[in-house]
């Protein structure tokens, strides 16, 4: 165990109910809801209040292959092997919308970080970008020349990454919708690919067993892993930017210290392969999925204390240009980052009281359109399916008249 950690991560409780293997996990903005998609072609909504019931939701004509929520919390986004997408609304009654996105098995699914933008990867070798509002489609990315398995948007949006079967990694301009680098150096098929919380990197897993990290400003491989004794599944970033968390075929899942650039911590739980792993978007938990058919909650605990400080560093106005900075120097030298303290305490307080109202309203927001959009988007499909019905009956009146003069 690293000096300075409280204690080891722990399994804080086990989800069941999936009929077949689990291909994804993420959790709510609030942390008050998990989401989990599975070969079982159903998507889960698991309550992390204990004694609340899960609620399944069918709509989905074959496996699910991924799942995501909303930033603000109000829909969840799911791809699945029949093609389609559909965004849903995680409460009893389940309603979603569906559209057809691919022409092939829709692998991924990530929403923008203002929940306009969503962006899909599909087994047909193209990635495409929609407007959440109407399920409008934008456009489509395809220089891949094999099944993309994950794309994923940066955290300001202005760049999209996606890993292929093609053993590449691309990196994508969203305005120009060129593709601004190739990272190649994987040995084998690219399964995962995710931005560092700073935008600055991004961390990729294979079926060659590694996990690699690379600059995106300098198209450099900054750090190369091989932990695992098997396929690497998916990957997650702690959101302070310290830490990754991977599953495997192995059936472990492991924390990665990026700051030291060593292995931290080694997981059993799931009997079988591990498939999927996501930090909560505070980092206190992290959720993960297996071929067990279970969903695992494990606590984070390790340096809880330091994280914290980076967090409330991150949320100060000052403090998020400077901690990216810090995180990606340290990255880039591989030097231990040492740990500081916030100073002048009252002041981030103050900050941070505003910065959680502000983030409250726009949360409050944010929710408010998501429902607004999805209630539109319901009124327009059945007045499109009325319009229908008028047409047919119109074309039915003619034909009788018709029919009558003969």
């Amino acid at each position: 165990m690293a000096a300075g950690c409280l204690e080891d991560p722990s399994l804080e409780r086990h989800f069941k109910g999936h009929r077949d293997a689990v291909t994804s996990v993420d959790f709510s903005l609030n942390k008050k809801q998990l989401a989990s998609g599975s070969m079982d072609s159903c998507l889960m909504i698991w309550s992390m209040k204990p004694q609340m019931r899960a609620y399944r939701f069918v709509g989905h004509k074959d496996a699910v292959m991924c799942v995501q929520f909303s930033p603000s919390g109000h829909l969840v986004a799911s791809g699945s092997r029949d093609k389609t997408v559909r965004l849903w609304i995680p409460s009893v009654k389940g309603e979603s919308t569906v559209f057809k996105a691919h022409t092939a098995t829709v692998r991924s699914v990530h929403f923008s970080s203002d929940g306009q933008s969503l962006v899909t990867a599909s087994d047909d070798k193209t990635v495409k970008v929609w407007m959440v509002h109407r399920q409008k489609f934008l456009f489509s990315l395809s220089q891949h020349i094999n099944w993309v398995r994950c794309a994923r948007f940066s955290p300001d949006g202005r760049l999209i990454v996606s890993a292929s079967d093609d053993k590449t990694v691309k990196l994508w301009d969203k305005t120009s919708r060129e593709c601004i680098h190739s990272f190649c150096e994987h040995g084998g098929f690219v399964n995962h690919v995710d931005f560092h919380p700073s935008g600055t990197c991004i961390a990729a897993a294979g079926t060659d067993n590694t996990v690699k990290v690379w600059d995106v400003r300098m198209n450099r491989l900054l750090q190369h892993y091989q932990v695992h004794s098997a396929v690497v599944n998916s990957l997650s970033f702690h959101p302070s930017g310290n830490y990754l968390v991977t599953a495997s075929n192995d059936s472990t899942l492991k924390i990665l210290d990026l700051l030291e650039g060593r292995l931290l911590y080694t997981l059993h739980g799931h009997q079988g392969p591990a498939t999927c792993v996501a930090f909560s978007r505070t980092g206190d938990f992290f959720a993960s999925g297996g071929s067990d058919e279970q969903v695992m909650v494990w606590k984070t605990n390790f340096d809880a204390a330091d994280y914290g400080d980076v967090l409330k560093t991150q949320k100060s106005s000052t403090g998020v240009e400077e901690t990216h900075r810090a995180v990606q120097s340290e990255m880039d030298c591989g030097v231990h980052l040492k740990k500081t303290k916030t100073q002048d305490s009252d002041r981030n307080h103050v900050q941070q009281e505003e910065d959680t109202s502000l983030a409250n309203t726009l949360e409050h927001i944010m929710g408010q359109l998501d429902v607004l959009t999805q209630t539109v988007s319901i009124l327009e499909q059945r007045l499109t399916l009325t319009e229908d019905k008028l047409k047919e009956c119109l074309e039915n009146q003619q034909k009788i008249i018709q029919n009558k003069t003969t």
